[in-house]
């Protein structure tokens, strides 16, 4: 009898150590490759508690979260023969633990190693504007060249980023003189425009102003207001020629209607009378 329980005691504990051996938790960030006898099992295990052949099964966990990998600085010459260093950043995560796990030794560095090179493909490929505007574009195209080997790892690339483009110093003077340049030359052209348009409505407002005469007198008047209101200065106003007009006009409504104007009537009186006047000497 009592070889009986030690007996079944000792099963019980070998069971619980074997158990206990072949037990293995799996995080919510990690999928685990399983390895029997050395193959691997198409399946990987979920997140949560799983169960191994002990002696047989190994385990080993990949994760499977966003992996951030910087690029190291590479130079390059573009296109249009400019010598840059630029870094950028690769967003990637793992979405087959299986292939991650037998197609590549290191999948994190193999894609570093492939953005590396891409990243000088891409510099030459591109003119020093497209680096410094277009990146949008440039993204695209560089995460389509690395996200091309990766996936056959089991790897995708969620993003690909240009960080920072370094020029040389004598390009950046260039590049300075040359923006200055252009915002003078906006500048002149604002102030061109200015003066078209001032002298436009000058000459459509003089138009008006020859229409209509009494415009001139109120825009003088408007003038005289805005002088006075100083108060520190003396105003010295020219006699208004519309005046001597007025006058003009008045002096002809009061001359005859078939009789000659009265400076010409003036005249020829003096020029009659002295005539009498010379003959009347020479008697």
């Amino acid at each position: 009898m009592n070889g009986t329980v030690v007996t079944t005691v000792i099963v019980v504990a070998f069971v619980l150590l074997v158990l206990r051996s072949g037990t293995r938790v799996v995080n919510q960030v990690d999928r685990g490759v399983v390895f029997r006898l050395g193959k691997a099992l198409p399946q990987f295990r979920h997140p949560g508690v799983t169960f191994l052949i002990p002696f047989a099964d190994r385990m080993k966990k990949v994760n499977v979260q966003v992996v951030t990998l910087p690029v190291p600085t590479q130079e390059g010459i573009t296109r249009d023969n400019v010598s840059v260093k630029v870094d950028a950043v690769v967003y990637f995560k793992v979405t087959d633990p299986v292939r991650a796990t037998i197609e590549v030794q290191d999948y994190v560095f193999a894609v570093g190693q492939v953005a590396q090179s891409s990243l000088r493909s891409i510099i030459g490929k591109s003119d020093l504007d497209d680096l410094l505007s277009d990146r949008e574009r440039l993204h695209e195209g560089l995460a389509l060249m690395i996200d091309s080997p990766a996936a056959g790892w089991g790897v995708h690339i969620d993003r690909v980023e240009i960080k920072d483009v370094q020029l040389p110093e004598s390009l950046k003077r260039s590049m300075s003189r040359q923006a200055e340049a252009e915002r003078e030359r906006r500048a002149r052209v604002i102030t061109a425009d200015g003066e078209f348009q001032a002298a436009q409505q000058l000459a459509n407002a003089s138009r008006i102003m020859a229409d209509t005469p009494e415009a001139m007198q109120l825009r003088l008047l408007q003038t005289v207001v805005e002088v006075a209101a100083e108060k520190n200065s003396t105003l010295v106003m020219p006699f208004p020629v519309e005046l001597l007009r007025y006058f003009d006009r008045a002096a002809r409504q009061f001359a005859t209607p078939d009789g000659p104007a009265p400076a010409a009537e003036a005249a020829a009186g003096a020029s009659g009378r002295g005539l009498p006047l010379e003959q009347q000497g020479m008697d």
